[in-house]
């Protein structure tokens, strides 16, 4: 008899945070990251767009800074995602296979609840379902109008999808999206983004602590 194959590859030591803008998740993987550190379990820290010329594309487009066509940042961000995973020297892959636990900072997940909201969503799930999944992943829940509200404080030069009227669709999205993985064997661990600091981390790290996994 033929055993199925799973359709979702899940990637072990991989861990993903996710959340609106403003919600915390660079903060809460810098110090999962320094956590790992001092438990003696070697860590890296990368996010999306990456640091490479495809993600610095997306930068330029999330910036203002160029224009294009429906659907080309998603298409990008597919791009950047893929090099991300695959380079040989410094990709994801590379990393868990040298014993890294790898923290990403935004990932398929962004892509899904952020490019559906000018694309559509069913082309964007076709652009990123073949992704390999997190083990774990980390989604910090942040009311709109709180995550816009950190946005406006942090006095920069607000990106395309920081606008107030955009943040309870792309809340939706990220919900929808997270109902397509709920057969795959990655975990999903949601929490309440708007607790103090110190104390979200206790909880984020209690939860992926090395013991528990």
């Amino acid at each position: 008899m033929k055993t199925e194959l799973p359709l979702f590859e899940v990637l072990s030591n991989f861990i993903v945070l996710e959340g609106l803008d403003g919600s915390g998740t660079t903060t809460q993987c810098r110090l999962l990251q320094q956590k790992f550190e001092k438990l003696g379990v070697h860590s890296r820290y990368t996010c999306e767009p990456t640091e490479s010329f495809i993600g610095k594309a997306v930068r330029q487009v999330l910036q203002h800074d160029q224009v294009v066509a429906e659907g080309t940042l998603a298409k990008l961000f597919a791009a950047d995602r893929h090099n991300h995973i695959y380079h040989p020297e410094d990709g994801i892959l590379t990393q868990l296979e040298q014993g890294n636990k790898v923290i990403c900072d935004r990932y398929l997940f962004s892509s899904l609840a952020y490019q559906s909201v000018d694309w559509n969503f069913d082309a964007v799930w076709e652009l990123n379902r073949y992704f390999p999944l997190p083990q774990d992943l980390v989604f910090l829940d942040v009311p709109p109008d709180e995550g816009y509200r950190r946005v406006v404080q942090r006095n920069t030069t607000q990106e395309i999808y920081e606008r107030m009227e955009l943040q309870d669709e792309i809340r939706s999205n990220y919900f929808h999206a997270f109902t397509l993985f709920e057969h795959s064997s990655m975990n999903i661990h949601i929490f309440d983004g708007t607790l103090p600091v110190e104390e979200l981390e206790e909880l984020v790290s209690k939860r992926l602590s090395p013991s528990d996994n």
